[in-house]
């Protein structure tokens, strides 16, 4: 399991009646092989219902890095406690931010898919968020049944991402990339952060 990495860029600062929740975020990092996708759902879910966790998980090849998920962890957060939401599930809303795309038929895409591959899950409490009407979480027990459903140990692999399959999914074109003094996983996080200015 990885700890924090990286630093979450700025948003705009939170207002006295709008305060920008922090759930706390553990993300553990390894290889999924799903032979039935409905079945690791529903895994999820199980893991979901007897902990009080939100947990979502990502195609690691398409996520630049840990503080990508955070960042959109922390969004999502905010987004459920100003009643802004476009998903009923904390956990389709972290994957919409991720995304950074408000259409959660494509943000479904950043999901995992049935196949052997590197993933990347988020597990947080959502407890303190005000509208997300979820119990305090068991953090712990939750990071071990995700790490259970691991093919192999959990095992770092963020930041190894296709550069050609992040272009593509989040449409950076070579223009976008010349014109910016950051590198492409910079782009990414502008990609999260501006989903909230687009609504």
């Amino acid at each position: 399991m990885s700890g924090p990495t990286g630093s979450d860029r700025p948003t705009e600062p939170p207002s006295p009646s709008h305060p920008a929740p922090a759930p706390e975020v553990r993300i553990v990092e390894g290889t999924l092989v799903v032979d039935d996708l409905d079945a690791f759902l529903a895994s999820l879910e199980s893991i979901r219902e007897e902990t009080g966790a939100v947990v979502q998980a990502f195609d690691a090849d398409r996520v630049v890095d840990a503080a990508h998920l955070r960042l959109a962890t922390r969004l999502a957060a905010r987004s459920i406690a100003r009643d802004e939401a476009v998903a009923r599930d904390p956990a389709v809303e972290i994957l919409v931010y991720a995304a950074g795309r408000r259409q959660i038929d494509r943000a479904l895409d950043l999901g995992v898919s049935p196949g052997e591959r590197r993933a990347a899950l988020v597990v947080a409490d959502f407890a303190d968020v005000a509208e997300a009407n979820r119990p305090a979480a068991d953090l712990e027990t939750a990071v071990t049944s995700v790490e259970g459903l691991l093919a192999t140990g959990p095992e770092p692999t963020l930041g190894e991402f296709d550069d050609g399959t992040v272009r593509d999914y989040y449409g950076v074109t070579d223009r976008e990339l010349d014109a910016t003094d950051g590198d492409l996983a910079d782009i990414v996080h502008e990609r999260v952060a501006l989903l909230d200015v687009e609504k």
